[in-house]
Order: C-alpha cells, then structure tokens, then sequence
C-alpha cells in the first residue's frame, strides 16, 4: 500500500533506503561495475546511479509544477513509451561515474528527497494531484515512486545480480 501521510512517507522512505544502504555497503567497485549481460550490460553501479537521477528528476517535475508549468515527464524528448531508450541514454551519460560517486550521489538525493518531504504537510503531499504531474498522482505518491519504490526495485535486483555472480563464480 502506498503511503498516504507525511508520516509513513518518510518512514518508509527511511526504511527501504536504509535496507538499500546496507546491502550495498559491502559491495566493492569491481564487483558493481561487472555488466550484467541479462540486463543489456547494465551494472550495480548504473543501478545506483539511475535511482539517483530518478529522485532529481522528480523534484525537477515538482518544480517544474510549483511554477505553473506542465513538467516534461518522465524527461524533456522522451515519452513512457521511451523508457528503455532513456535508461540506455542514461547509463551512457553515467558511463563515466564512479561507484563510489554512484554511492555519493545517492545518498546525497536522497537526503534531499527527505528534506522536500519534511518542507511539506499532509495536504501538500496528498491533498491532490502534483501540480504539472499532468496525471491524478500526488507529490506523495511521486515522491514514493522516485524514492522508496525505487530503492526496493534497486534492491531486489541488486540480490539476484549477486546471487547470479556466486552461481558463476
């Protein structure tokens, strides 16, 4: 169930986010930067990475919003139906980024999701769709879907990436 206060927002936020620290934590860079060749190459680290940008992306959306524009979701020149392009653009951008600067950045959007969510109330979370989110979601519910949902996809697939590592070690 989503969230659907402050409250929980920011719990679960917390919560799938320190469940992602703490799996990652012992993973060393040469490990992270293994392509995955099940996954179009697609590495831990880009994982990372892509959950790091997808938190900026949606406070550029709420900004975006918060000025009486309509946000250009999910990125300026790509439509949903474009997803898999965009993440394939995005890795390339990314090709250069570190783990530890993967880490970094992660952890840096995060602490800044949690700083927008604690700037808002319950109405401003979920009192109505987010303004220029061009759909009925709230910010809330974006806020989870860039933050929280993301960092339990991050890690389901980030366990069965290692546990496909050990299966061919």
């Amino acid at each position: 169930m989503p969230a659907t206060s402050k409250t929980e927002l920011r719990a679960i936020a917390e919560k799938e986010f320190a469940k992602l620290q703490k799996l990652i934590a012992p993973i060393e860079e040469s490990v992270a930067m293994l392509p995955d060749p099940e996954a179009d190459g697609t590495t831990i680290k880009d994982t990372i990475a892509h959950r790091a940008h997808w938190i900026t992306l949606f406070l550029g959306w709420y900004e975006t919003g918060q000025s009486g524009q309509k946000a250009e979701i999910p990125a300026p020149g790509y439509k949903w139906s474009e997803l898999k392009r965009y993440n394939a653009d995005l890795r390339a951008s990314q090709h250069d980024l570190s783990w530890e600067g993967a880490k970094a950045s992660l952890d840096a959007n995060h602490q800044t999701l949690l700083a927008m969510i604690d700037t808002l109330d319950d109405d401003a979370l979920y009192g109505g769709p987010m303004q220029g989110g061009n759909n009925k979601w709230t910010t809330g519910r974006w806020a989870e879907a860039a933050g929280p949902s993301h960092y339990r996809s991050a890690a389901k697939y980030i366990r069965a990436r290692l546990r496909a590592l050990v299966a061919t070690a």
